[in-house]
């Protein structure tokens, strides 16, 4: 049985980081058929971590009703903390294999309320392969920090 690729909201996500920890952003691409929309956002002191995994957040929380979505990402450690990981970090609550804390947890736990609404395929690209959606993406966090380190 073949999927309607059609019926699919595809949401294309990247963070960014001036210094690690430091000024972050984010950046989505969402597209329903022929239907594109871009998003960005900022947060003054962060991690990279911290904004690749809002970008999926966000990106989710766009979506107005329950939807079949792809979320391409090229950040390993949201593609595996997601899909592997998390049953691990919730069995021990929340310790991961070091037996520490695991970190981010307040955006792993909204990560799992967002993703509950819908029906998920997760996606890793590899970062700064020329993928058109993941560099447009990069440019959109990138652009939210120099416009915010502006202000």
């Amino acid at each position: 049985m073949e999927r309607d690729e059609s019926k699919i909201v595809e949401i294309f996500t990247d963070g960014a980081c001036s210094g690690n920890p430091g000024p972050g952003g984010y950046g989505i691409l969402l597209r329903y058929g022929k239907k594109v929309k871009e998003i960005s956002g900022y947060c003054p002191n962060t991690t990279n971590n911290r904004m690749e995994l809002m970008a999926a957040i966000e990106g989710l929380k766009t979506l107005t009703r329950p939807s079949r979505v792809r979320i391409v990402t090229d950040s390993n450690y949201v593609y595996q903390g997601i899909t592997t990981w998390i049953n691990r970090w919730l069995k021990k609550n929340w310790l991961n294999s070091q037996k520490k804390p695991v970190l981010n947890r307040d955006l792993w736990e909204e990560l799992l309320t967002v993703s509950k609404l819908h029906q998920i395929e997760w996606q890793w690209v590899k970062g700064h392969s020329q993928h058109p959606e993941n560099e447009r993406c990069d440019t959109l966090a990138r652009q939210a920090i120099r416009e915010n380190l502006k202000r």
